[in-house]
């Protein structure tokens, strides 16, 4: 199967989740920095949500690139991933609606570890159709960002339930910028092809 679709599919769904997400940006009620600071929750919500997508669209962007072929299971595989992502509209708006709460914390930290699973499942999809000596599967070796990613995300939410959003806010925030830094393997790769 041609890989051409499942891009533009994937590419237009992660598009509407970042509108989606700026939509729950509402406008302040006020013409003062007071009311512009009430919506600093709900803004910084959005910062780290937009760049947690982009992270995921970059690197899925990336990885299709050392695709050759897709099958069923990589399909599915990806609609699980679509599946988390399209959830981020609502972790983001909740977690920032409540001021980074407790549970909403927990809740976006689950996300972000299902969207991280989802991830390592596609990617292992697409080795397993391409090969051990694929591109991919050279290029992304023991994969030490992806579950380093797993397990903070995993501890973050036992942190924000016992009381610690913050400290598990200020994980999910680490997180993100590791991954911000852009990942080159797979690039490296394909320009050594």
């Amino acid at each position: 199967m041609n890989k051409t679709r499942l891009e533009a599919f994937s590419d237009g769904v992660i598009a509407i989740i970042i509108t989606i997400m700026v939509l729950e940006l509402k406008v302040p009620h006020g013409d003062n920095w007071a009311d512009l600071r009430l919506l600093g929750p709900v803004f910084l919500s959005y910062v780290l949500s937009f760049a947690n997508v982009g992270v995921y669209w970059n690197n899925h962007h990336h990885m299709l690139h050392a695709v050759k072929r897709v099958n069923g299971s990589v399909l599915w595989a990806n609609m699980h991933l679509l599946f988390w992502l399209s959830l981020m509209p609502f972790t983001t708006g909740w977690m920032g609606e409540n001021h980074f709460g407790s549970l909403p914390v927990a809740v976006y930290a689950f996300d972000l570890l299902m969207c991280a699973v989802a991830y390592t499942i596609l990617q292992a999809q697409i080795i397993k159709l391409q090969g051990k000596a694929s591109v991919l599967a050279q290029a992304v070796g023991s994969d030490y960002k992806g579950k380093t990613s797993v397990v903070a995300y995993a501890l973050s939410i036992p942190m924000a339930l016992l009381g610690y959003s913050w400290l598990a806010g200020a994980l999910l925030i680490a997180i993100a910028l590791m991954w911000f830094i852009p990942d080159r393997r797979i690039e490296n790769k394909l320009s050594n092809e």
